[in-house]
């Protein structure tokens, strides 16, 4: 089945374009939505915990489905697991074939030099820091609600504790924290200096 979803930022905006185009290739339902890649989109969530094997899901263009690399990638992910694949209109990246699995996985070494990247600066960073004296205390990651919302959403349609931790980075904590605020009143977890990073090989 081919589902389609449309996105514009702003209620004075219009999905008129992108739902001609989805009609044309022969979507059986669109989810569409009027708000920032940055806020809770419900019909994203909704549209993605609807997903099932053999589903296509089609969008105009992948800006308007993912705010960033990190965030496609997690989106790619989800549809992935639920059996399904993403087409976009405008872009080459089919996941149905090959060439579009490959394209996935050049993403996915992008996105994980630039995390390694990343984590090596903020480590150099930190380590020039402790040697000046600076010290870290235990304060723990804050969500608002709207994220609150989103990471919650994004559980139920699938997505691992690894791949939430990364996307607010948070520590794994925090994150059942959010999921069960009364389990996890009891959980509790001491990272020392210069260790609080997320390492690959923790556990789903």
């Amino acid at each position: 089945m081919l589902i389609g979803y449309a996105r514009v930022s702003t209620r004075e905006q219009e999905t008129y374009l992108q739902i001609d185009a989805l009609n044309k290739v022969g979507v059986s339902r669109i989810y569409q939505e009027k708000v920032s890649a940055v806020s809770a989109r419900p019909q994203l969530q909704e549209c993605l915990a609807a997903l099932k094997a053999g589903d296509v899901l089609v969008v105009y263009k992948m800006d308007r489905i993912a705010r960033s690399l990190k965030d496609l990638l997690t989106i790619l992910d989800l549809i992935s697991r639920a059996g399904a694949s993403i087409k976009s209109l405008t872009e080459p990246l089919d996941t149905s074939g090959p060439i579009g699995t490959f394209m996935v996985q050049v993403l996915g070494a992008v996105a994980q030099l630039e995390r390694s990247i990343i984590r090596e600066r903020a480590l150099a960073g930190q380590v020039a820091a402790y040697n000046r004296g600076v010290r870290w205390g235990g304060s723990r990651g804050k969500l608002t609600e709207a994220q609150h919302s989103e990471l919650c959403q994004l559980k139920a349609a699938g997505a691992t504790l690894k791949q939430l931790m990364a996307r607010y980075d948070i520590s794994m904590s925090t994150v059942c924290r959010y999921l069960n605020p009364e389990t996890s009143r009891n959980v509790r977890k001491k990272l020392p200096v210069l260790g609080a990073y997320v390492d690959d090989s923790v556990s789903d």
